[in-house]
């Protein structure tokens, strides 16, 4: 595949606002998931939230698209001097030559559960000010990114669970190669609702503690939100030290409408795929940053996997202990969290494992390891059998 150099790219998770605050977080071994009552949940809850979304005003123009949702997503563009690189592209390509592709899985449906809560006694009618279209819509956030920049290319969201924002890697490099667009912002942005925690909650896939990826105690998933941004360019002369994407594998497992197959061959397949697009072999990976979700289906599924395409010699992490399980952003964090990697030469331990399943034969790093790296591999794999892995690499490591 046509290799794809990532120009800029920010982070925005429970960790903080900005790489600086997640590469401490790695290096550190610092989580930011907490126990709470969130909003009007019933129950305390462990979930990785970012802190002062409330506070965050909507630029003027904007205004039409307030939601937690979008209020993350402008959180996150703010960071690391991201906006300025875009424009630079925007005004090197044009804005019609500049693609949005960003995964959700909720959109902005807290605004409408809030507005369930004030409809009228008697109609039932929504409140007038609750705005559907610019916010619980899944388009919402990719169309207040695309307004933001004041873009004329194509955007979409991809919502396919936990793979979105890792799927949407492959969306854009097919669209630069197939030569409809010069740039994309790739990414996602998932924040916390009622929908998500009762609904995980109702499946029992909620761990009343700090999640425990591959540890043999693990009994379910903190759920985070966060908000993670990339721009993709092509890598036509690749200079020391960028980083590029390399690889992108997709498969469905077909297996089972919520549960993985137990011996995670789509996501075997998906793995395969994106060495294969790298033009390397499982050797070559220095680290896995896992989907690790700290399911006891979902972690034996991968682990399966992994053994049996790696081996158990190649360094692998989950970092949703860190963040939590940040659902359609959680491909692109990690996608990016793997990028920092690179840069940094960092293979972030797991936090909240404490005693690793003996059934899980991986090389899973309980503490950071920092060394130069060259390849590394993301895995994300969605609710319902929905695959991604991404393979990046680090010129001249």
């Amino acid at each position: 595949m046509q290799a794809l150099r990532l120009s800029a790219y920010t982070l925005t998770s429970a960790l903080g606002a900005g790489l600086a605050s997640h590469l401490d977080a790695l290096r550190r071994q610092r989580g930011g998931i907490v126990r709470k009552r969130w909003e009007t949940v019933e129950f305390d809850v462990c979930v990785g939230e970012v802190a002062g979304l409330d506070e965050v005003a909507l630029r003027q123009d904007l205004a039409p698209y307030d939601c937690r949702n979008n209020r993350l997503a402008q959180l996150g563009l703010e960071q690391d001097g991201f906006i300025p690189r875009v424009r630079q592209a925007v005004q090197r390509y044009g804005a019609s030559r500049v693609g949005v592709f960003l995964g959700s899985s909720t959109s902005g449906i807290l605004s409408s559960e809030v507005a369930y809560r004030q409809r009228d006694p008697q109609s039932g009618a929504l409140p007038p000010e609750h705005r559907y279209r610019e916010t619980h819509n899944a388009y919402s956030v990719a169309d207040f990114v695309r307004s933001f920049f004041g873009l004329a290319g194509p955007a979409a969201v991809v919502s396919t669970a936990c793979s979105s924002s890792a799927k949407v890697f492959g969306t854009a490099q097919r669209m630069i190669e197939a030569g409809l667009i010069d740039a994309a912002i790739v990414g996602g942005v998932d924040t916390l609702c009622l929908t998500t925690i009762y609904g995980f909650s109702s499946l029992q896939l909620v761990s009343s503690n700090p999640c425990r990826p591959f540890d043999g105690e693990r009994d379910g998933i903190s759920v985070g939100e966060g908000a993670a941004f990339a721009l993709l360019e092509r890598a036509e002369q690749p200079q020391d030290g960028d980083i590029l994407l390399t690889g992108v594998g997709e498969s469905s497992d077909a297996y089972h409408m919520s549960s993985p197959h137990p011996e995670g061959l789509g996501a075997k397949a998906a793995m395969a795929q994106a060495l294969q697009q790298a033009g390397l072999a499982p050797g070559d990976i220095d680290y896995i940053n896992l989907h690790g979700t700290a399911t006891p289906s979902n972690d034996a599924a991968e682990g399966a996997a992994v053994l049996a395409l790696f081996g158990n010699a190649t360094p692998c992490s989950s970092t949703k202990g860190h963040t939590g399980h940040t659902l359609g952003a959680a491909g692109g964090i990690e996608a990016l969290i793997c990028a920092l990697a690179l840069d940094n030469g960092v293979m972030p331990g797991g936090v909240g494992t404490q005693q690793l399943d003996s059934r899980l034969q991986c090389n899973y790093l309980l503490t950071t390891v920092e060394r130069p790296l060259r390849h590394v591999l993301n895995n994300s794999f969605g609710f319902g059998g929905s695959n991604c892995s991404l393979v990046f690499t680090r010129v001249g490591a």
